[in-house]
């Protein structure tokens, strides 16, 4: 049975943080990093949260948030006797705040099955990549171990995303590359998902339609506001494409990429995001007469984004064509090498990547059945 669901509202165009005004009478607390409050954003959002009755602050995120910093953040709450969460920040920023609140719900679950508390949470994304501010997963670091620890249920989602694009302006280049990468490989696999549906389908397609069109110019002047506009649009729909059916192998990879050489996760995504295309279409393989479905979707999704695609496998090939030509545009690197990664420390761990792209639950869902085998030969594309 196929399942629809949305229950996060979604603000979105310039000045949508306006929105944050109506915000009364509440105890708030913003929970951020050191860059935001440093940089003045937190600032910027304080002054939207004014008619609040009192309002702290939480600036202790930091990447891959570990447990240790989530129940730092469940007690802060707590002592604020919060009503409203604010999540200010990329996707470190809003998991962890995501995981604060949930967990801190559980506590009062526990402690108060007669009398809980609902506490809002509201997502502000600084960055047009994750999707994190409209999706039901989470993940949290343990703080002993640093194995990375998914949390997926429907109560992380936010009751509230604000896509405003003056918080996105100021991003450097290369994050907005890179995350605009993710938004590319977001779309991508939640098209060709083993679970995708008309309803995700046209989340995804837009979502491309959108990246593909305006990642260029956001890169290119990153104070052209209509282009970070469109980029956080197809952000938050990309996020609700994958959020209903599921990602594929591209992340499982790029997961065991980002755990093992701390390769940022959107650029660790676009390495291995051509090669994944070829493989799913299966377009390589000898005396292939017969296109198969995915190949039928990138055929379909290359049209969708403006280019010749006659056929499944020159429509294929130039998808593939057209990712690299907008990696080389925006001067990303295509290789382990040029991450910093010399072929022998990669080739050394290539059995740990292997065995975790397979582990990973995104790989489930691929439109392809994966082998190791077929997982080396993805990784023989980047070894150099």
């Amino acid at each position: 049975m196929k399942r629809f669901k949305l229950s996060t509202e979604v603000l979105f165009s310039e000045d949508a943080i306006d929105a944050l005004l109506e915000e009364k009478d509440e105890n708030a607390v913003l929970i951020t990093d050191k860059f935001m409050v440093d940089s003045g954003m937190a600032d910027m959002i304080l002054k939207k949260l004014s008619n609040c009755k009192e309002v702290s602050v939480f600036s202790e995120v930091v990447p891959d948030p570990p447990m240790d910093l989530i129940e730092r953040g469940i007690a802060f709450l707590q002592d604020k006797d919060c009503d409203i969460v604010v999540a200010l920040g990329g996707g470190s920023s809003i998991d962890a705040a995501k995981a604060i609140v949930y967990m801190a719900k559980k506590i009062e679950e526990k402690q108060n099955p007669d009398n809980q508390k609902k506490i809002k949470l509201i997502a502000l994304p600084t960055t047009s990549g994750t999707g994190s501010e409209v999706t039901q997963f989470a993940v949290v670091t343990d703080s002993k171990t640093g194995v990375k620890i998914p949390l997926i249920d429907e109560s992380l989602m936010p009751d509230i995303a604000i896509l405003d694009p003056e918080l996105v302006k100021s991003a450097p280049p290369f994050i907005t590359a890179d995350t605009g990468m993710d938004v590319i490989t977001h779309a991508l696999e939640a098209y060709v998902s083993e679970t995708a549906s008309d309803c995700s389908d046209c989340l995804a397609e837009k979502a491309a339609e959108l990246a593909f069109e305006f990642l260029p110019r956001a890169y290119r002047n990153g104070y052209d506001i209509k282009a970070r506009d469109k980029m956080h649009r197809a952000s938050c729909l990309a996020g609700m494409a994958f959020n209903l059916v599921n990602l594929g192998v591209n992340h499982g990879i790029a997961h065991a990429l980002g755990a093992i050489f701390h390769i940022p996760h959107g650029r660790a995504n676009a390495l291995v995001l051509p090669y994944v295309i070829e493989f799913n279409a299966d377009m390589a393989r000898e005396g292939a007469k017969h296109s198969n479905d995915a190949a039928k979707k990138y055929q379909k999704m290359a049209r969708i984004v403006g280019l010749p695609a006659p056929t499944p496998k020159v429509g294929v090939a130039n998808l593939i064509a057209e990712i690299q030509r907008l990696l080389k545009y925006m001067d990303r690197p295509q290789c382990m090498s040029e991450c910093g990664v010399s072929v022998e420390e990669f080739n050394k761990h290539r059995e740990e990547i292997v065995r975790r792209a397979l582990a990973d639950a995104c790989t489930q869902a691929n439109p392809r059945k994966v082998t190791a085998e077929d997982i080396n030969k993805i990784l023989d594309h980047i070894a150099k």
